[in-house]
């Protein structure tokens, strides 16, 4: 035996003292009168086997499978009261019936008995005398059936004078043990106040300690007037509590957190009664799984989330000891809660701090590492087959949206839907041709939970704790993707896809996903237009072609695209092949990119004016008065689309505005600080202004800015604008409505196209789902933070006659790490065609330094459609340093020398 198991036995010892019936004592003494020592080891002996014959009836064995019809555990078993089952407990005693041996759940308390009668036998007569009084004290409890805050001080108490604390730890054990104790237990007297709900969140430290000691009472109260059903009831089936149910809002529960916290704050720190938590929660999990997955339980009672609410509560679930069995099957048993409790206990944790959120977060997120470190997982041994890994992804689920109910939300500001839908393709499907129904026809899906709760994540402007934290990197790196792909599209019950929790991966993983679901799409398109060819006849075209001129690119990809926009919208799902006119290039991957390049070049160029540039944030915006038709918006939209598509980065430069919009969400006065920080300051300095705003500032709600050709024009925010002064009751409309105006209205019809071109390329991909408008600006453009050139240096390949090894390629790191910020940010832009990383950091780019023949005064040049660095064999390391500077600081365009 451990020293535990040994700690748990001793203080559970004086349980075996316990006699259901102490007539069954007096049977036994008489025959013995004549050797004291030997009639008292009879009548401790059969104390002990009426003992466990009495825990058979009441408690079971722990099996599940329990073949004894006299064993609470079997599933025949019909329950009786305490009183029925001590008279029982004798007459299975005197008959000497089969008793179950102790199953290895019931640790810590029905093994406790074998080992106890050892330790009475060698007990001193002092202990005996403890252990009369400590009977009489278990006496008091031998039929508490739920506790209340009280009622649990009031046990730790008198088990505190008598140093003994076994008989709390057994009445812990029974009603943490039971789902129909645990749900009725620590009951409140009404629904949360909105003063009570602040003390949740940690914010009423200071309330008076009479108020508190009050509500405790009426809870007491309330607890010892309301009757409780009997023990055969399966939870969930009786009556109590409906009423309180009609009473509660949709994030309330009937337990008293606050009481449930002060419980375990006083409990916990002994560590042989934590012991029994942990006991009782083996024991619980299975029959709490049972109940959810075979009797419906909580939609006759949904007080029984109570159970799950008052174990979150343990501030210890995360300890290495609950790890192994009891959390595991804690969270297999609480991933069976139907999508409407799930949603109810998001509501309820959303009114939680961040520290709570933090403690349940990690909680879940170590159990998820724990067993990702403690197995081998591969592609034959797969992470989506475990299921204590599932379970406690899907629990983390309810505590991620918990973060985003309780974070700083934006529900209203939606960006209407285009009034006209995306084209259908006017071909078949591969699905249709085969007589199926075509998956996904009304485009990506939306999680189920998410619908429940009526919220996104992209409604959540700022968390309660930052998303970053729910990521778990081990479970990314043992992750098989094209798997987990395969079971995200099938949907099936028996298989769990990470990418249905998408909280969980990092960007690099998703975007894997996101390639896989590309990729696929290309080929399904591929195969459809074979089908489709044979079929009808007409001529194979399995990819996207395009074929410009260089001095004519946007002019000839802006017809082209048109075209197959109007015509077949699926053909932009197809793999992109581009063709320069002239050109004999093939391409494959390269020419795409060099496509991409002088398409965004082109259209961002300030002398077309489709965008404007704004030179203290270095980024672009739609221009307002722009004479471009909308169908060359419509073209950037695709393009950009086209580059998630085929996996390209571009060098776009948008305020994250841009993102979020695309995303479904409208620009606000937050926006502003990024999309436009000088306006943004003016208009935080109104609102903050302390004086009169109405005479000292004489503004209106008539507003001016200027056109392309620098022409002020007038808008009135409200009819009659310039009639209406803006003072300090009605400046925040105004500011709400002049940031409304510049991020939304005033651009638009150019928005508008630019989107319904970007989701003529992703309206059935998953990005919407997997993605969070931050991301998908990393997707597009890359990050400018993970600039690891030590990365690079290890992934960069050589050609030409180069080697790692190579005095020049020694010479050429040692100089580019020697770089400033700013230089290294123009050697990528210059290599690459855009100053920053690839999703996963630099890393994953794949650069190529070629020889480009012996010393020379030519500079480095590069083919930025292949991440190629040609580099001439420099005769001395500061000839190297100063050639490539003037190439990296003054080139411009192609073709330079």
């Amino acid at each position: 035996m451990n020293p535990d198991e040994k700690e748990d036995c001793e203080c559970a010892a004086p349980q075996a003292q316990t006699s259901p019936d102490s007539g069954a004592d007096r049977e036994h003494e008489e025959p013995d009168v004549e050797n004291p020592e030997a009639s008292r080891m009879k009548r401790a002996a059969a104390k002990h086997l009426i003992e466990r014959y009495y825990h058979q009836l009441t408690e079971g064995c722990g099996n599940e499978c329990c073949s004894n019809s006299w064993c609470a555990s079997s599933a025949g078993f019909t329950r009786m009261d305490n009183n029925a089952a001590a008279v029982k407990a004798l007459e299975l005693y005197k008959v000497n019936s089969k008793l179950c041996d102790p199953h290895p759940s019931k640790k810590g308390t029905a093994s406790t008995y074998l080992e106890s009668s050892t330790h009475s036998n060698s007990a001193s007569s002092e202990q005996q005398a403890n252990h009369k009084e400590a009977h009489a004290l278990r006496e008091n409890f031998k039929d508490v059936t739920h506790l209340t805050e009280e009622k649990v001080y009031e046990i730790l108490d008198m088990c505190g004078e008598k140093e003994d604390y076994s008989p709390l730890i057994r009445v812990i054990g029974r009603v943490f043990s039971s789902a129909e104790g645990l749900v009725q237990s620590f009951r409140r007297s009404k629904p949360h106040t909105k003063e009570e709900l602040k003390s949740l969140q940690g914010k009423d430290e200071d309330k008076d300690e009479d108020e508190k000691e009050a509500a405790a009472c009426s809870a007491t109260a309330m607890e010892e007037d309301s009757p409780t059903s009997s023990s055969s009831t399966r939870p969930g089936e009786g009556s109590s509590g409906d009423n309180d149910v009609q009473k509660l809002a949709p994030d309330e529960v009937s337990v008293d957190i606050e009481a449930v916290r002060r419980v375990y704050e006083r409990l916990l720190s002994n560590e042989k009664i934590e012991a029994a938590f942990l006991n009782a929660l083996v024991y619980l999990s299975p029959n709490v799984e049972c109940d959810l997955t075979y009797h419906n339980v909580y939609s006759r009672d949904p007080n029984y989330l109570n159970l799950f609410v008052i174990v979150m509560e343990n501030s210890n679930l995360h300890s290495p000891e609950y790890l192994e069995i009891a959390l595991p099957q804690f969270c297999k048993a609480m991933s069976k809660l139907p999508l409407a409790a799930q949603a109810k206990l998001a509501r309820l944790w959303s009114h939680y701090s961040a520290e709570q959120i933090r403690r349940m977060m990690e909680t879940f997120q170590q159990l998820i590492t724990y067993k990702v470190i403690s197995n081998e997982f591969n592609s034959r041994n797969l992470v989506n087959d475990d299921d204590a890994v599932v379970a406690a992804t899907k629990c983390l689920k309810i505590v991620y949206y918990a973060n985003v109910l309780g974070g700083d939300l934006d529900v209203e500001n939606n960006e209407e839907e285009d009034e006209e839908p995306i084209p259908e393709s006017s071909e078949l499907t591969l699905q249709e041709l085969l007589g199926e129904e075509r998956r996904n026809k009304k485009g990506p899906r939306v999680d189920p939970l998410e619908t429940e709760l009526g919220v996104r994540t992209n409604d959540c402007r700022r968390p309660l704790i930052p998303f970053e934290e729910f990521v778990n990197e081990p479970l990314n790196e043992v992750l098989e993707m094209d798997k987990d792909y395969t079971f995200f599209k099938v949907e099936t019950e028996n298989k769990f896809s990470f990418m249905t929790c998408p909280f969980v991966l990092n960007a690099v993983t998703k975007n894997l996903g996101l390639y896989y679901d590309n990729r696929i799409r290309m080929y399904s398109e591929r195969r459809i237009t074979v089908l489709y060819s044979l079929v009808q006849g007409q001529q194979l075209n399995p990819y996207l072609r395009l074929k410009v001129r260089r001095d004519h690119i946007i002019d000839d990809a802006l017809v082209r695209l048109e075209m197959i926009a109007m015509e077949n919208p699926a053909d932009l799902k197809k793999q992109l092949y581009v063709e320069f006119e002239g050109e004999q290039g093939v391409d494959e991957g390269g020419v795409s990119k060099e496509f991409f390049q002088l398409v965004v070049e082109e259209i961002f160029n300030p002398d077309i004016g489709m965008f404007t540039y704004d030179e203290y944030t270095k980024l672009f915006w739609f221009n307002p008065s722009s004479f471009e038709n909308e169908g060359q918006y419509t073209l950037i939209g695709i393009v950009l689309g086209l580059a998630i598509y085929n996996n390209c980065i571009l060098d776009v430069h948008f305020p994250m505005v841009v993102y979020r919009k695309l995303m479904g969400k409208k620009g606000t006065f937050r926006d502003l600080a990024d999309a436009n920080p000088v306006l943004n300051q003016s208009l935080k300095e109104l609102l903050e202004y302390e004086g009169s705003v109405e005479d000292d500032m004489m503004i209106t709600f008539q507003i001016s800015h200027t056109d392309l050709f620098g022409n002020p024009l007038m808008y009135d925010l409200r009819e009659n604008g310039d009639k209406i002064p803006v003072t300090n009751d009605n400046r925040k409309e105004f500011v709400a409505q002049y940031s409304d105006y510049i991020l939304n209205k005033s651009v638009e019809k150019q928005f508008k196209a630019f989107r319904r071109g970007f989701h003529m390329v992703t309206n059935e991909s998953p990005l919407k789902y997997l993605f969070r408008p931050e991301e998908i600006e990393l997707l597009i453009c890359g990050s400018r933070q993970n600039l690891d050139f030590q990365a690079l240096e290890e992934t960069t390949e050589y050609d030409g006659g180069y080697n790692r090894d190579s005095r020049i390629i020694k010479e050429f790191w040692e100089t580019l790490h020697s770089f400033g910020e700013e230089q290294k940010r123009l050697f990528l832009q210059f290599t690459t065609g855009t100053d920053r990383a690839p999703v996963g950091g630099l890393g994953k780019l794949k650069m190529i330094i070629a020889k480009n023949g012996p010393d020379t005064d030519r500079l480095p040049t590069s083919h930025t459609c292949f991440n190629v660095l040609l580099l001439p064999e420099y005769s001395s390391k500061d000839k190297l340093r100063e050639r490539l500077l003037k190439a990296i600081t003054y080139a411009k365009g192609f073709g330079m020398l």
